[in-house]
């Protein structure tokens, strides 16, 4: 069964593995969080909420990738 999953995702390119869209779906919510709290530009602010649902989402579809 192990070899199957290690052959199955094997297939996957290095860029669409677990790991690091992982760490770019936990950058975007950081970096969305960092716009919610920021006090200087309104339009940052409006834009925070799309940032971390973005993040959040992609965190969620990654997080069935293979390692």
């Amino acid at each position: 069964m192990s070899e199957r999953i290690a052959r199955y995702a094997s297939r996957w390119p290095l860029w669409l593995r677990r790991g690091r869209c992982e760490t770019i779906a936990m950058a975007l919510i950081g970096l969305g969080v960092v716009m919610l709290m920021q006090p200087l530009s309104l339009n940052l602010y409006t834009y925070s909420f799309v940032t971390i649902l973005v993040g959040t989402l992609w965190f969620v579809i990654v997080s069935h990738f293979p390692d």
